[in-house]
């Protein structure tokens, strides 16, 4: 058999690991999509502005974003 990156030999999967490995991505997405959330709710509850130069003008370009917090419930 091949070695992979650790220099043990590879094994194939067994179903448990599969079902372990998604559980644990699963986990990460929970986490990625509540630290998401967290920064689009600071965000929508006060105003953001974006400045930025156009690069074939060179004018600078203002983008305000007002947002307006939904109430939950």
């Amino acid at each position: 058999m091949a070695k992979n990156i650790r220099g043990s030999e590879d094994t194939p999967p067994t179903l448990d690991n599969l079902r372990q490995r998604l559980d644990m991505f699963d986990q990460r997405i929970d986490n990625i999509d509540s630290m998401v959330s967290a920064v689009i709710e600071r965000v929508m509850s006060q105003a953001l502005t974006v400045q930025t130069v156009c690069p074939h003008c060179g004018h600078n370009i203002e983008i305000a974003l007002i947002g307006v917090k939904k109430p939950r419930g």
